[in-house]
């Protein structure tokens, strides 16, 4: 994929690259970098690895002007002159609108989460960032020198969110304390990067003594803040409600969704993969039934690597091989992100596996993030499926491409722009294509598939009943009738998705404080699987699956509305 001024669409039309959006788009990223150092760090550019930007309210008003004034700016362009302009001119507006929306909201006065919110972020920032070189280590000690100011400005919000009456629930807050403890730890993040810095740079050996202490101290604080001064004042109910469901769910989605019609329809999903995990474990024990295979997937070392890096090693192994043999073939993957790195993320994180986009240069790789906690056996029958997910074809390919096309997509869609019904619904879409290939090469890998697929199904009604209300149906497997709790809710993640209860609690914990975006793999997947047969149905013999993938990931990250469009318009 060239970087010539102009390129070719599947229609045949040119894009010129030098209509006026695409020159505000790139400014803006610039202009989002120097408010955000922390969005400048995790996409890749230069120049602010030490700085944390202002988190206080007035930063986020700061945020928030800079996004009315690209509106403004938006506003006062000519009209579109090609395909790609049109696409860059929308996206920004959708992103920009979306931006104002939860300013207005005061979302970032809710910025307390399990997962997605400033701290777990800071973490993930710091074992992110390089240090090969003392420039790199020295950015990082003067950013965690610093890192009490920027908590600081991010309490200020916390404490405006009280005032008004925008707090989150208790798991939350005591899940972020926990997590600030855990990073200073002796095996936790901070810890482990600080003495990795001292490793390599002796020299540094004091600096990063003072990081240390300033990191602890700040953590604490923090910390004692939240339980002493926050808990008092959380909110009495994890559910958010409809309105707030409601325009999350747009957000992410990129769509509306009928709420009811689709927590019917997750059950429905929910019955149709059971009943084919079913029919799979009896290829691996006939007598043993769906849980004791399960079981034994999950406790039997034969079934599992026997240490956290020879898992790593595997799934590195197995990332190679999928970019090997399916390039050319099932999808086009740009030279440029043909390498895909596993990493594995120090104990006292969340328990997940995530991917990290390669930077604008590439000169930082996409890699994928495993937090495995202290577990040194790792099963591998349901993880080889995440790593389909996260890596190539899922992630990689769809947000490497998107990286990797400067030709036609302007630069904030190509850094900024992330609809996860769009995105997580094509990785998730990549899980199911995977094994329709028969990547998938034993059954217990098939069984871990669908175990995976089990937990999106659950995630929509779990997500749907804990935010919404809506009761658990008289003919469920489980909870038959009753109303959703946090505990019924892990249950259903054990047992209907047969994953261990460790991880059950920080998901469900994860969706009571990321409302709506739990949905958004499932749903996401159902739309471009109803693109894929309604384009083979319109061309017929015509149909080319590779055309297809290349048409549902050319246009970058978009809502799914706009992706219908774009596959079959």
């Amino acid at each position: 994929m060239g970087t010539d001024d102009t390129s070719e669409r599947g229609d045949g039309s040119t894009a010129p690259m030098d209509h006026p959006v695409f020159a505000l788009s790139a400014r803006f990223v610039d202009d989002v970098a120097a408010l955000e150092p922390m969005t400048a760090t995790f996409l890749g550019l230069p120049g602010r690895d030490h700085e944390w930007g202002d988190l206080s309210p007035a930063g986020a008003d700061a945020r928030a002007d800079l996004l009315r004034r690209t509106r403004d700016e938006l506003d006062a362009l000519p009209p579109a002159d090609s395909h790609w302009s049109a696409l860059a001119a929308r996206v920004l507006r959708e992103d920009l609108e979306d931006g104002l929306a939860s300013h207005a909201h005061g979302d970032h006065l809710r910025d307390l989460a399990h997962l997605a919110s400033t701290v777990p972020s800071m973490r993930e920032l710091c074992e992110l960032m390089p240090i090969d070189t003392a420039e790199q280590a020295g950015a990082l000690l003067t950013r965690l020198d610093t890192i009490g100011d920027a908590l600081d400005g991010w309490w200020a919000c916390m404490v405006e969110g009280v005032r008004t009456g925008r707090t989150v629930a208790a798991r939350q807050v005591e899940s972020v304390a926990a997590q600030l403890r855990a990073g200073v730890a002796p095996t936790g993040a901070f810890t482990l990067r600080l003495a990795k810095v001292v490793e390599q740079h002796p020299d540094l050996a004091e600096r990063a003594a003072a990081a240390a202490a300033a990191v602890a101290a700040a953590s604490e604080r923090t910390a004692q803040r939240l339980e002493q001064e926050y808990l008092p004042h959380a909110a009495a109910e994890e559910g958010v409600g409809e309105e707030r469901y409601l325009r999350n769910a747009r957000r992410f989605l990129g769509t509306d969704i009928d709420p009811q019609e689709t927590y019917a329809w997750g059950w429905e999903l929910i019955r149709e993969l059971t009943d084919r995990a079913v029919d799979v474990a009896a290829e691996i024990d006939a007598d043993a039934g769906l849980d004791g295979v399960v079981e034994r997937l999950q406790t039997d070392p034969a079934y599992a690597a026997p240490s956290q890096e020879a898992f790593r090693e595997a799934m590195q192994e197995r990332q190679s091989s999928a970019l090997a043999s399916l390039s050319g073939v099932h999808f086009d993957v740009p030279d440029e992100i043909r390498d895909v790195r596993v990493n594995l993320v120090a104990p006292g994180a969340p328990l997940a596996a995530w991917y990290m986009a390669p930077s604008e240069d590439f000169s930082r790789v996409g890699s994928i993030w495993w937090s495995l906690g202290d577990r040194t056996s790792i099963p591998l029958f349901d993880e080889v499926t995440t790593a389909y997910h996260e890596g190539f074809p899922g992630h990689h390919l769809q947000v490497g491409v998107q990286v990797a096309l400067s030709d036609r997509l302007s630069r904030s869609h190509r850094l900024l722009a992330w609809r996860p019904g769009y995105g997580e619904g094509w990785a998730l879409y990549a899980e199911q294509f995977m094994d329709e290939l028969g990547e998938l090469e034993r059954p217990e890998y098939v069984l871990g598939y669908l175990g995976a697929n089990l937990l999106r199904a659950v995630r929509v009604v779990v997500d749907l009943g804990l935010h919404l209300g809506y009761p658990i149906p008289d003919d469920a497997p489980l909870h038959a009738g009753e109303a959703w709790t946090y505990e019924r809710a892990v249950d259903a993640l054990v047992r209907l998705a047969f994953i261990d209860p460790a991880m059950a609690r920080s998901e469900v914990t994860r969706y009571l404080g990321w409302p709506a975006q739990a949905i958004s793999y499932a749903v996401g997947k159902r739309e471009i699987l109803a693109l894929r047969e309604e384009r083979r149905a319109r061309e017929g013999a015509a149909f080319d699956l590779r055309r297809f993938h290349a048409d549902v990931i050319g246009s970058g990250s978009v809502g799914l509305d706009h992706l219908r469009e774009l596959v079959l318009g």
